[in-house]
């Protein structure tokens, strides 16, 4: 019986015919799961591009001169949420302001000085710290949140949260969330004299 089958055997081992369609199922998930993160990928990065593009265009309107008040601002961000959302509109927006004195202090955005006494690298435990802009809280970064004054330096970003385009993230265990972000740092029109924060007071964390 053995002899019988032994030729078709041969010739079914040396028979490749149809391997590249076993070939192909085994390759084209992982191929196919490639191109989907890719095209996510992708999506994600262009939406950071456009949103970078309109903060910097409508940012820059919140430094003309008049564009200090209240309302003047949410105006402003009311703009930012609208073009952004052209983008994602089921998207979240997050607008902040943060403002330095110069352009140096935006970049740098050092934490106000203080006494590390435990070594926890922030300003707590009733640990003295200066305070150089006088808003009687210790900042990270050294600024202080809203749009400023005069020649005020001003750090306005972006925040925005919005479904991913494609369900990779179910393969991947990931969030269904994408976040990005866009940040501009722009000064104040010399409408008027800069204010003075006053020689810096020392004060003590919570």
């Amino acid at each position: 019986m053995t002899a019988v089958f032994a030729p078709l055997l041969r010739r079914l081992r040396q028979d490749t015919r149809g391997a590249t369609i076993v070939e192909f199922a085994i390759v084209a998930p992982v191929m196919c799961l490639m191109l989907v993160g890719a095209f996510d990928v992708a999506h994600t990065l262009y939406t950071r591009g456009m949103l970078q593009g309109v903060v910097q265009k409508i940012a820059r309107d919140s430094t003309l001169e008049g564009q200090d008040t209240a309302s003047a601002q949410t105006a402003l961000d009311e703009k930012v949420t609208r073009q952004a959302k052209a983008l994602a509109n089921n998207a979240s927006i997050d607008i902040t302001r943060r403002y330095y004195r110069t352009f140096a202090d935006a970049a740098a955005q050092k934490p106000e000085p203080f006494t590390d006494t435990n070594g926890n690298g922030r300003c707590d435990a009733n640990e003295p710290y200066q305070d150089e802009n006088r808003n009687s809280v210790w900042d990270i970064d050294g600024g202080n949140t809203g749009q400023g004054g005069a020649k005020d330096a001003v750090l306005y970003t972006v925040e925005m949260s919005f479904p991913r385009m494609l369900p990779l993230w179910k393969l991947v265990g990931g969030s269904d969330q994408a976040t990005v972000t866009a940040v501009t740092v722009l000064k104040n029109q010399p409408f008027g004299d800069q204010g003075a924060y006053g020689s810096a007071v020392v004060r003590n964390c919570p």
